[in-house]
């Protein structure tokens, strides 16, 4: 039987990796979600329902062998000041609101961020980063993301990974990131229709971003808008309504550390995006 510690904020204990349905503090699943095994399971599950649906089958498929592998041996292994915390290391679910008029795309989960506290870009130093950033300019209710269940409320906004499970080394395959496109591309179309613009976080987001919007129906630009800090682009709804594709540098230590995104930099970007009706 794998060991049990408490979590940092209710005190209740669990093992690691967290089962589904246990009581982990917003954990989406819902009971009646089977495991999703193989990139056929995510093409057949990913268009079957509504948000909360799809929240609770991501957050139990299994269809990448390698990075199931990975975000357990994480979960179990520890960073050294984490080992007395119980680590998520299931996939992560898009989070915040189901009508969004923001939406911020990333790459994937940390390992010891996300794939341990259960919510995108939460308990990590680009998560200190990018919560701090959204606070400053009115899109969270609060300038940190400790952990899932500590009160942060996105305003008007939603977070998306392009693939869910946390990646050695942070890279996914190509074939890891096809399996997964269908999460992505299923949670961009129940909620672009509320959605004004498109926060992506480094070119891989940006591409996911570009892919998930097209596959959504959007239509957009020809030859393909080039990623960088600021970069600009405008995609078209069915409707003929526009979107705004915004692009910021990753806030990693390696960008943040460095001087290549500074605070500055990113309360621009994610500034510009809120501002957009």
């Amino acid at each position: 039987m794998k060991s049990e510690h408490p979590h940092p904020l209710t005190g209740e204990y669990f093992p690691s990796p967290v089962p589904p349905g246990t009581g982990w503090p917003d954990d989406p699943f819902l009971r009646k979600t089977g495991p999703v095994t193989s990139a056929a399971g995510v093409r057949d599950t990913a268009g079957a329902g509504g948000l909360a649906e799809l929240c609770s089958a991501i957050s139990v498929c299994t269809a990448c062998p390698r990075l199931v592998a990975w975000r357990e041996t994480v979960a179990i292994e520890k960073r050294a000041s984490f080992a007395d915390e119980p680590y998520w290391g299931r996939p992560i679910a898009g989070w915040g609101s189901e009508t969004p008029r923001v939406l911020i795309v990333g790459l994937a989960p940390a390992a010891h961020g996300g794939n341990r506290t259960g919510r995108i870009f939460t308990g990590d130093r680009s998560g200190d980063w990018l919560f701090a950033a959204l606070h400053r300019v009115g899109l969270a209710a609060q300038p940190t993301s400790e952990h899932a269940g500590d009160g942060q409320r996105l305003i008007d906004t939603r977070m998306v990974a392009a693939v869910r499970c946390a990646p050695p080394d942070n890279k996914p395959t190509t074939v890891e990131r096809d399996t997964c496109a269908p999460w992505i591309e299923a949670e961009v179309a129940l909620v672009a229709p509320y959605v004004r613009a498109i926060v992506a976080l480094g070119s891989f987001g940006w591409d996911a971003a570009l892919r998930a919007f097209k596959a959504a129906g959007y239509t957009v630009p020809r030859p393909k808008p080039k990623f960088g800090h600021a970069a600009r682009a405008t995609l078209l709804a069915p409707d003929g309504r526009e979107v705004v594709l915004l692009g910021s540098y990753h806030p990693s230590q390696q960008n943040t550390f460095t001087g290549k995104l500074t605070e500055e930099m990113l309360d621009a970007v994610l500034g510009e995006a809120a501002s957009v009706r």
